[in-house]
């Protein structure tokens, strides 16, 4: 069973495989070339996208073409050549030069999920019994495309995590002159303000005590991604304990939403040769 349809897979894979670096498919040690040869590295990266649609565990998932401890070997070697944070940045810059990033509204929210391993992202749940969870702040250009996140704890308010989150910004430059930054009740301080104005930012928080629609304002955008996100059962509940991991999942998660939003809104837009003829 497919993780994700072909029509977006597949320009995936092309720009991924093209930022592995070669390699032989025999170890270079063995010159008769006698040995096992090297998975492909297309079995690992459908592979990899099954783990983070399904959930399921690295020894659920392996047969007879790729081992558990051949999947999490090629997932670290990955992590170390920095593959799916390249991935993702390609698929911010092509969706900015195609579409068009709105980076002049901003929104950032938090948003808490289990972790039943628990881990180095993970901490006391106050929504869920005590539980292990980890946290993420994130943040979402005005339609709703992932910028970036923040991980921690469970445990941890919001405020804290909300100083790092725009510093995700700085690999989208230039930006523009007036940017706008849309808050929940929870960010309702003078410190928050201080803080994002000495940055240059204006803000919008909705004020405690005070029941306003989601609709009423930019912060459902990021509401929705973080629903996008959670989507991806890798993700929620986080399956993972290290953090590198977590935030290559992520990074994974984040280039298929915004590669499927670009070819959503270029289909009435452009044409191509490979072009469905029903809207994706």
């Amino acid at each position: 069973m497919p993780a994700l349809p072909s029509w977006l897979t597949e320009p995936l894979w092309d720009q991924f495989v093209a930022l592995l670096p070669e390699r032989s498919e025999y170890h270079p040690e063995y010159p008769l070339g006698c040995h096992r040869r090297r998975i492909s590295n297309g079995v690992i990266f459908d592979t990899m996208l099954q783990l983070l649609r399904f959930g399921c565990s690295y020894e659920a998932i392996a047969d007879t073409t790729c081992s558990a401890t051949t999947i999490r070997s090629r997932r670290d070697e990955w992590i170390r050549l920095d593959v799916f944070a390249r991935l993702k940045q390609i698929a911010l810059e092509s969706y900015d030069r195609i579409v068009g990033l709105v980076l002049d509204q901003i929104a950032v929210d938090g948003s808490i999920t289990k972790a039943p391993g628990g881990g180095e992202a993970a901490g006391r749940s106050p929504v869920d019994r005590g539980k292990q969870g980890p946290k993420r702040s994130g943040m979402t250009s005005g339609y709703g495309i992932p910028l970036g996140r923040v991980l921690a704890g469970a445990n941890r308010h919001d405020s804290p995590l909300l100083a790092p989150t725009p510093d995700r910004l700085d690999d989208l430059e230039p930006l523009p002159d007036d940017i706008t930054v849309y808050l929940e009740a929870g960010y309702d301080s003078d410190k928050i303000r201080t803080l994002l104005s000495e940055r240059g930012l204006h803000v919008r928080i909705a004020h405690k005590g005070e029941k306003v629609p989601i609709q009423a304002s930019q912060r459902w955008h990021v509401e929705r991604t973080h629903a996008w996100q959670n989507a991806s059962h890798r993700l929620a509940p986080c399956c993972e304990r290290r953090t590198t991991v977590i935030d290559t999942f992520f990074d994974l998660g984040d280039t298929i939403i915004t590669g499927r939003s670009l070819i959503r809104q270029t289909w009435t837009t452009h044409r191509w040769e490979e072009r469905r003829r029903r809207r994706p």
